[in-house]
């Protein structure tokens, strides 16, 4: 059996997300402490230009390109057939810490009777690995002796990889699909679309709590946004409470972020939220307790009520 890596992009059929990269990272830091090489699979439909831009990502040896009509939107039983079928020449299967990479990667390991070690921030050795637990309040190190070690990365941990700058340099190998699974179909897709930068991507992050009170107050923030060019995050107190939809969450069991900035409106600072902003580079938070944990963990505080805070700090902007 290889020692190699395989990373799993995730993609959209137009375009590589940039959790791979971060992922791509990862691996050649396992790369070096091995001694192996990074291999990227690459699963869609009419994908030729992003097996192009994956050849040309730095560290990266070779590409698995399977280009078929049955990946163009594919369900994480059907990668994993694919993944199965390349595990004999593999030693870490590797993918983002996304809603993808969290589906995929426990199911691929289940599949070849493996564990998973979810979430790594750090690559000790060839074998071990720390990873964040209990909300990221303490951090784990784990040593995996299986034989193939499916692995999920946590992307803000990791730089991106660079492209080569005289072009591309792996090998682009075609293979064959796999057997697609006879229970699951797909049906169909509803995203939702915005001008603003994707949230786990942007470099501005502003994001509100309970405290914005209604979802018509959202609206403050939205334009405080646009004026930074930045993505509208929130708590999962506001979630819950119906203000905004579930794909604005971050913490825990939302989008870990971790911007140049990060603007927490409202948001008092449990754990749990902590968990998914707390690698943001600079952290400003807005709230009238000046108890509230939230300002345990920002750069800057300041101990005022929103409604007053975020329209002075629009009118700054717009000066």
């Amino acid at each position: 059996m290889s020692n190699n890596i395989l990373v799993v992009a995730e993609h959209d059929n137009a375009a590589l997300y940039a959790g791979t990269l971060n992922t791509v990272t990862a691996a050649a830091a396992i790369a070096k402490a091995s001694g192996s090489e990074v291999h990227i699979l690459l699963a869609g439909d009419g994908i030729e230009k992003i097996a192009e831009s994956c050849a040309a990502v730095a560290g990266v040896a070779k590409v698995l390109l399977a280009d078929d009509a049955c990946y163009a939107h594919p369900s994480s039983e059907d990668l994993a057939k694919l993944i199965d079928a390349q595990r004999e020449n593999y030693g870490y299967i590797l993918a983002p810490a996304s809603t993808f990479g969290k589906a995929l990667i426990p199911y691929a390991a289940a599949l070849c009777d493996m564990q998973s070690i979810s979430d790594i921030s750090e690559v000790v050795s060839a074998d071990t690995f720390v990873r964040p637990i209990y909300a990221g309040n303490a951090l784990a190190t784990v040593k995996s002796a299986d034989a193939i070690k499916f692995i999920t990365v946590r992307t803000t941990a990791f730089e991106l990889a660079n492209d080569n700058n005289d072009g591309g340099k792996a090998v682009i190998d075609k293979i064959k699909a796999a057997d697609t699974s006879a229970q699951v179909k797909f049906i169909e897709q509803t995203l939702s679309s915005s001008e603003r930068p994707e949230l786990t991507s942007a470099r501005v992050v502003v994001s509100g709590g309970r405290g914005m009170q209604s979802g018509d107050n959202f609206a403050m923030l939205e334009k405080l946004a646009d004026q930074l060019g930045g993505a509208v995050g929130a708590s999962r107190a506001a979630v819950d409470a119906g203000f905004v939809p579930n794909d604005y969450q971050v913490g825990q069991t939302g989008k870990v972020v971790a911007p140049d900035l990060y603007l927490a409106v409202g948001i008092s600072g449990a754990i749990q939220h902590l968990a998914g902003m707390k690698d943001s580079k600079c952290i400003v938070a807005i709230n009238n307790d000046p108890e509230a944990p939230i300002f345990q963990v920002a750069d800057y505080s300041w101990c005022e009520d929103l409604f007053v805070a975020v329209p002075a700090l629009q009118k700054e902007l717009g000066e």
